[in-house]
């Protein structure tokens, strides 16, 4: 499949009306926008693709803008056989023009751009706040430019995306732990994917959830490492079976990486070890890899931003380095006898 190419946003909009025949693809009316069916915001590059443009009548852009017109009835009125989405989004989920992923039973999972002002009073003026969890997937990683175990169906950084990116600004690189991610709330807990059926192996981070889980603050989450059964590496001397990287707060921001040690301490998590912290340095980064990481059992390291940040802006300030060759394991080892790491 051919990739989709990039207009400017003229291109856009003469495009768009000339492929719709200068009518809404709803009414056949009169048109009056070129509308962007999934928000140029989530897009690094405005994404202004023909297959994400409909042309439309104001009624029906209002309503395309509250939602209640969803992204895939556009398309298909429009007859767009392709689905448009960011690149830092999975393909397999849906989602509605904000990024908010659509759940099988109706509800939608917050997104990067739900607390925007206009965005909640679009979401408001269509009575569907009361839609929303309070539920956040975790965010996919994006490779650094010379990270070896990429893959070419991964997301990777340019050398100019990281220097735009970190140069300059204050880091933590941490180790890149060989778990299965989870997310701990005050209410809730979840895998990466939230609609997964429970595990055998899950059993001891939902007994420490259940213990700590009174401590979180209402509305953050905790994301960390789920580390009881053994993936691709076998751990032999792990301080916890849960290890935390991340802290978010009520707003969706991610607590700076000291604020977060404190955080950790009060509510008794033990967090991934830190590697490196100071300004963004390559070289300093993997040698403190080569050095501090226990290189038999390591699968890579993750840099961050030091300070704190929006969850809208996690592509651009976390990033990832995977050992070469590195297996992962995780579409079968649920399949397979549970075997535990070692603790120390």
């Amino acid at each position: 499949m051919k990739s989709p190419i990039l207009l400017s946003e003229q291109q856009f909009v003469l495009n768009v009306r000339n492929r719709d025949k200068d009518r809404c693809v709803v009414c056949r009316a009169a048109a009056d926008h070129a509308h962007h069916i999934m928000d140029t915001r989530l897009f690094d590059n405005g994404g202004h693709y023909l297959g994400n443009g409909v042309s439309l009548c104001d009624q029906h852009r209002q309503d395309a803008m509250t939602t209640l017109l969803n992204t895939q009835k556009l398309r298909d009125a429009a007859g767009i056989p392709e689905i448009i989405i960011p690149d830092h989004l999975v393909a397999s989920d849906r989602y509605d023009r904000y990024g908010n992923q659509l759940q099988p039973n109706g509800t939608r999972m917050k997104g990067e751009l739900f607390d925007l002002e206009d965005v909640q009073w679009l979401l408001l003026q269509a009575n569907l706040l009361g839609d929303f969890n309070d539920l956040v997937k975790a965010a996919r990683t994006t490779h650094l430019s010379y990270s070896p175990g990429a893959t070419s169906d991964d997301k990777i950084w340019t050398v100019e995306d990281e220097l735009k990116y970190f140069e300059g600004k204050e880091v933590v690189s941490t180790e890149k732990m060989d778990g299965e991610n989870a997310s701990l709330y005050r209410h809730a807990y979840h895998a990466r994917s939230l609609d997964s059926d429970s595990h055998p192996s899950q059993h001891w981070v939902r007994r420490f959830w259940g213990m700590i889980r009174h401590n979180i603050p209402e509305g953050w989450r905790i994301q960390g490492e789920d580390l009881y059964a053994i993936h691709s590496i076998e751990y032999r001397n792990l301080p916890s079976y849960f290890l935390g990287f991340f802290l978010w707060n009520e707003k969706n921001i991610c607590l700076s990486y000291d604020d977060m040690l404190e955080w950790f301490q009060l509510l008794d998590v033990t967090p991934v070890k830190t590697l490196y912290t100071g300004i963004y340095d390559k070289k300093a980064i993997l040698k403190a890899y080569e050095e501090r990481a226990d290189q038999e059992v390591s699968e890579g390291f993750v840099v961050r931003l030091r300070g704190e940040f929006h969850y809208r802006d996690f592509r651009r300030s976390v990033a990832k380095y995977v050992r070469k060759g590195h297996v992962t394991t995780d579409t079968h080892w649920k399949h397979q006898q549970i075997r535990p790491n070692g603790l120390a």
